[in-house]
């Protein structure tokens, strides 16, 4: 078990250092954000491969993390292409200054290198040993992982639909899945790292795997993810009567005060 987790190390690293020469050949530090989702594919797929054990757990769980992975992936490439770097980066670039090479290496790449390695470690735990038979946590955990993955993927289905037709740049979208929560993509995609926890909850030392649905949560809550857009909305009157009466994260009815 232990060269399959040091394996994965290695793999992801080289992965990372790899789409690092991309992004300085394009000049581009937001193509890490495609690295991303495959990245966890890589994972899966290394980790499955590495052990002859395949047992319905594993490739449940690799499944599942690999539609996911891929699914991200090609929203965030369809969304971006031609795009040129993203925002976030723009910003960071001209924050650095001359040492943004390297600080783009070392706080971009590499730092995403470590948070997906802690974030996958599930994936690696339940490939990396014999598995229990299928039982109703795991069944529990694949409904809350299709939850997840709804939310997510109708969500950012509704949002791309709607930022192709809208005809006012001020325009919020606020219907479909949107109604009931301002980041129904973050929640879903936590939602399914807390069902793929459950999937492997109940191999040994499964429940340590609960440090990588905590992890996604706290980042997409307090750091990468929902804060970043309520700064950018911020001053945006529509947003922030939108703000008022629907929930930041968690699903729920509107207020229609």
């Amino acid at each position: 078990m232990v060269n399959i987790f040091y394996g994965a190390v290695a793999v992801v690293l080289a992965y990372f250092i790899i789409f690092f020469i991309i992004a300085q050949l394009k000049n581009d530090n937001s193509i890490v954000d495609v690295a991303w989702g495959v990245g966890f594919v890589v994972v899966a797929i290394y980790s499955l491969i590495a052990t002859d054990d395949y047992s319905l757990r594993s490739i449940v769980v690799s499944s599942v993390t690999i539609i996911w992975g891929l699914r991200l992936a090609y929203h965030i490439l369809k969304r971006n292409w031609g795009q040129g770097e993203d925002f976030r980066y723009q910003q960071m670039r001209e924050k650095w200054g001359d040492n943004q090479m390297i600080r783009a290496f070392f706080r971009v790449f590499m730092l995403q290198a470590v948070i997906l390695l802690i974030i996958s470690y599930p994936l690696i735990l339940v490939n990396a040993q014999p598995q229990l038979d299928w039982g109703l946590l795991d069944s529990l955990g694949l409904l809350i992982w299709l939850v997840g993955f709804f939310f997510e993927a109708v969500s950012d289905k509704q949002l791309s639909n709607f930022l192709a037709t809208r005809n006012d740049k001020e325009e919020i979208m606020t219907d479909g899945l949107w109604n009931y929560s301002r980041h129904p993509n973050y929640f879903g995609e936590a939602t399914m790292w807390w069902g793929i926890f459950l999937l492997v909850s109940s191999v040994d030392l499964g429940l340590t795997t609960i440090i990588s649905p905590i992890i996604i949560t706290l980042l997409l809550l307090f750091v990468s993810g929902v804060p970043l857009l309520e700064k950018k909305y911020a001053d945006n009157k529509r947003y922030q009567e939108y703000a008022e009466r629907t929930n930041k994260f968690f699903p729920w009815f509107p207020d229609e005060k």
